[in-house]
């Protein structure tokens, strides 16, 4: 019987270097999730404080500039962190298929172990009704009443 997922030769499940490499994507992950969340926030915050009306209007020019610089930041941030969602979602579909076709794997595993034994006890039971079968045609070619008699 062959199975779709791979032979008796195919590795049962991730391997210690693929454990490893997903540790440390998840680490990388938190990590830029971590420096964009905080760069939304201190950008936000200089938006915030830049953001006072000020009477010299080279001083406005500058925050207006300065206030254009920050939003782009938050937005480029905001991007980021929409990007690694995005990531996340996949990471988590393709993590998802890859135990649901572990969990195929072994169901086909097991259905085809029972096929097996089913397939055995029919067997057995074939050859126990042929068994019964002779012997009980061997009874009736010996007995004396084979046929009725007619005289």
């Amino acid at each position: 019987m062959s199975k779709a997922g791979g032979g008796p030769g195919s590795a049962p499940g991730p391997t210690a270097a693929a454990a490893a490499a997903a540790v440390q994507k998840q680490k990388s992950l938190l990590q830029k999730a971590d420096a964009d969340v905080s760069s939304l926030v201190d950008n936000f915050s200089s938006l915030i404080n830049i953001a006072r009306v000020n009477d010299p209007p080279v001083r406005n020019s500058q925050e207006a500039f300065q206030m254009e610089m920050r939003a782009a930041r938050m937005v480029h941030s905001a991007d980021s962190l929409l990007k690694l969602v995005s990531e996340l979602k996949r990471t988590a579909i393709f993590s998802g298929l890859a135990s649901l076709n572990e969990n195929v794997d072994r169901r086909i595993e097991v259905l085809g172990q029972q096929a097996e034994g089913t397939e055995r006890m029919l067997e057995r039971i074939g050859q126990e009704a042929a068994a019964s079968l002779k012997e009980l045609e061997a009874h009736y070619y010996s007995s004396v009443v084979r046929s009725p008699s007619y005289d």
